[in-house]
């Protein structure tokens, strides 16, 4: 029978697992090299580094490690590398043009997404697209400071505005 123990236990395993092998991975394709001698220093250090993040492998309880999270991922990576695009035009697009009027305000959007890593990852798609900026992450809401803010936004409205795209995507591989 297993115990509340063995389970987390077993999640930090299978997370500590997770974790390495992408270490590991990471590490050939930085390296480019198959040779024994790198595998093995590539080994150890993902180990070393999976070793000293124990204590903080929980927070991948929120990531859904299965075969239909594959394509949610891939279409989140081509929405982020889309709106990272358009969100530095757009930025380049004020700079060059200094009469643009700036709305600069703080808004606050709801997420519903329910794990930590699901709200560190969104909150991270929005601070690296410029023009938004995540100030704070306050339980099922996020602080954000937008360059433009459109005059009466509601939280609605911001919420469809930076969040929702981002969000329909997420929920294929995170909770």
């Amino acid at each position: 029978m297993k115990t509340p123990a063995n389970e987390a236990t077993d999640g930090t395993l299978a997370h500590g697992v997770f974790l390495f092998l992408l270490l590991f991975t990471l590490w050939l394709l930085l390296t480019g090299s198959i040779d024994p001698a790198e595998l093995i220093a590539g080994a150890m250090v993902a180990l070393a580094v999976t070793l000293i993040s124990r204590p903080h492998l929980n927070i991948f309880t929120g990531l859904r490690l299965t075969p239909g999270a594959i394509l949610p991922f891939l279409s989140y990576l081509g929405l982020f590398l889309v709106e990272l695009i358009r969100a530095n035009l757009d930025m380049a697009r004020r700079v060059l043009t200094p009469s643009l009027p700036l709305q600069p305000a703080l808004v606050e959007v709801k997420t519903e997404l329910q794990s930590p890593l699901g709200r560190l990852i969104l909150a991270n798609s929005i601070t690296l697209t410029p023009g938004t900026l995540t100030v704070d992450v306050l339980e099922d809401r996020l602080v954000i400071h937008w360059v433009e803010v459109p005059p009466g936004l509601t939280i609605e409205d911001a919420t469809r505005s930076i969040t929702s795209k981002f969000e329909r995507h997420l929920k294929g591989f995170v909770k």
